[in-house]
């Protein structure tokens, strides 16, 4: 190791234990790698192959412009966590943050329904993933064989992640080439040389909503909320990376950044160069991106990427379950958790959370084989899982919002300045807009697939509670809390 290098270590982690805290991870992980960590966890490909023909026949075309509001209202929500992360490069992301930023009790229980949502959203990204693999493999799709998928696909996820932070980091910047050429290279060549229809249909509702396109257009939201959360990833693993006040905040507002450009041309790729496009908008076919590949690269063609697809949503599950196996350590470090002795655990040899990392792998199968169960229950528990990001997201946002008025001036080295306030209370409204949306119950008759997200918000929060009240964790924890302003102070002090 240079000695510049050595230096900046020393410097990260001094600031560490001016926080209260002695880190036992490497930090081996570049900017490009934390990069690459936040973008195949965002993943628009994994996005766009899930929700794509879901968005087409609920919203029509014009469902792509979810994909610019989304991307504008997360990358306000970026910047705030910027400027937190800056001043707090603490393993765990929004825990520690909402810890440092309120209190013990708040920081648990909203990290209580993150994890959750968390582990939801693996679920939900292998279940998508399993149709591309079997179609590799030329396997029939049947109950079982998605179960057997899934549960395959997410083991190779858990081997890889014990491999250590340096393979995590590789495996996630072979699948942002993966994205790339998924959703830049195969759209740009869709849009260019396969154009089957003209971009007049982007301004086409093809009569969805009957009259009241609104009510439409809202409903295809899901696309768009579903894409853009995965940047605080590159929070998540604050302690792993050398200079995170720094390289952190870049590498979220890129991820949203180059998120939204890779999706919007995979998105439109995809409309322009469908050859039955009103069957997709009439929901006659659920799953036309393989037909769409074959009629535009040939047979081989589809299957290569195809294949490009199934390992950008095996690098999507494998960001995932790094991020929420280092949320549930860092809880656990502070002694927040049941058996908190246990998950805190790291393995002396490559440093990772393998006892969280089996919990992140475990409860999402069990999912799993709840959704083969009741094969309706996916849209909806996506639904709850994209709900509760976006509530811990913009508990967080609250938390800072209100520091602010207390005289709270950030201290990291990414700082907003004057705008910060502005860009604050900005992100909140915008994340209070899009609770509302995502809190709306479907249509389908079904109790149970209509009102997924209020069933699972409300289970999640009673359980939550419940141990709160029982356990009382908060009072066994004397890690730092609710200082902000003080730790702001200091720094601020320090420098001088």
């Amino acid at each position: 190791m240079s000695e510049s290098v050595s230096q900046t270590h020393h410097d990260d982690d001094a600031h560490l234990e001016a926080l209260g805290y002695q880190t036992s991870y490497s930090r081996t992980m570049s900017l490009w790698g934390n990069i690459a960590l936040g973008f195949t966890y965002l993943s628009p490909l994994v996005a766009i192959y899930s929700l794509f023909a879901l968005a087409v026949s609920t919203g029509g075309p014009p469902a792509i412009w979810w994909i610019v509001i989304v991307a504008g209202g997360q990358l306000l929500v970026a910047l705030v966590f910027g400027e937190i992360v800056s001043q707090f490069p603490i393993a765990g992301g929004l825990y520690p943050w909402a810890r440092r930023l309120w209190g013990k009790r708040y920081a648990w229980l909203i990290s209580w329904i993150y994890v959750w949502a968390m582990l939801v959203t693996i679920t939900a990204v292998i279940e998508f993933s399993t149709g591309y693999a079997m179609e590799i493999f030329g396997v029939a799709v049947t109950p079982e064989s998605t179960l057997a998928f899934a549960v395959g696909i997410l083991l190779v996820a858990l081997l890889l992640n014990l491999g250590g932070t340096k393979t995590m980091s590789r495996i996630a910047r072979i699948g942002l080439a993966a994205e790339l050429v998924g959703v830049v290279g195969v759209g740009l060549y869709l849009l260019i040389f396969q154009r089957k229809n003209d971009w007049s249909v982007f301004f086409d509702s093809f009569g969805k909503g009957d009259g009241d396109y609104m009510t439409a257009f809202v409903a295809s939201a899901l696309v768009g909320l579903f894409m853009f959360y995965g940047f605080e990833a590159c929070g998540d693993v604050a302690e792993e990376v050398s200079n995170p006040g720094r390289r952190i905040p870049k590498a979220m507002y890129l991820t949203i950044f180059v998120g939204a450009v890779s999706a919007l041309m995979s998105f439109a790729g995809y409309v322009m160069a469908a050859p039955n496009l009103i069957s997709i908008v009439n929901g006659e076919d659920m799953n036309p991106i393989p037909a769409i590949l074959e009629s535009s690269l040939g047979v081989v063609g589809a299957k290569i990427f195809v294949g490009v697809a199934v390992l950008a949503f095996i690098s999507c599950i494998l960001s995932l379950q790094a991020a929420a196996s280092r949320l549930i350590q860092s809880k656990a470090r502070d002694g927040m958790l049941p058996a908190s002795a246990w998950l805190s655990k790291l393995t002396p040899r490559t440093k990772v959370p393998r006892n969280a990392l089996f919990v992140a792998s475990v409860i999402p199968i069990i999912l799993a084989v709840v959704i083969y169960a009741m094969p309706d229950t996916l849209v909806p528990i996506t639904a709850f899982a994209v709900l509760g990001i976006y509530i811990s997201f913009q508990a967080v946002v609250l938390a800072s919002l209100i520091q602010r008025f207390k005289g709270w001036k950030p201290a990291g080295q990414f700082q907003l300045g004057a705008w910060g306030l502005v860009i604050n209370v900005a992100a909140l409204l915008y994340g209070i807009w899009a609770i509302l949306w995502l809190l709306q119950p479907g249509a389908s008759g079904n109790f149970v697939a209509d009102w997924a997200s209020w069933l699972g918000l409300g289970v999640v929060l009673a359980a939550g509670i419940l141990y709160m009240l029982i356990a009382r964790p908060a009072s066994k924890s004397d890690a730092p809390s609710g200082d902000a302003i003080e730790v702001a102070n200091k720094m601020r002090a320090a420098a001088k």
